[in-house]
């Protein structure tokens, strides 16, 4: 009987949550076809291969799309952000007003500590139009 080595070890969400709380923005990247993916699977969305690696994202990203959510609590953005690596996430962008943020703006990662780290965007220097 064999076994599948994918299931040694903490799986991709802890490594994911783990390397948060150690203040690293990791993906994973297919050793097979080079694609970064994000969220973190067993196995690669693009070729299927199950030989991905961790690798540091340099947390440069563009808004594909963005979205204000507004509460009472007050208002906040929603945006998909394609990272430098090719990946695409669902993150928040602050340090400008919700309204503001939009298609095409040039982000950067930062990690927000807390209980459950996470990572939201900001934008680029001199670009926070």
């Amino acid at each position: 009987m064999s076994t599948d080595s994918r299931f040694d070890g903490p799986g991709p969400d802890e490594i994911w949550h783990s390397s948060l709380a150690e203040g690293r923005f990791m993906l994973q990247q297919c050793r097979r076809c080079g694609t970064c993916r994000f969220p973190p699977a067993l196995v690669c969305r693009e070729c299927g291969s199950a030989d991905l690696a961790w690798k540091e994202a340099t947390g440069q990203g563009t808004v594909y799309s963005a979205t204000t959510v507004r509460e009472r609590e007050g208002n906040y953005s929603v945006a998909l952000i394609d990272l430098a690596e090719g990946a695409r996430m669902m993150s928040r962008v602050e340090g400008i007003a919700p309204d503001a943020v939009h298609i095409d703006l040039k982000v950067e990662a930062r990690i927000v500590d807390g209980p459950e780290p996470m990572v939201v965007f900001v934008p680029t220097k001199g670009d926070a139009s």
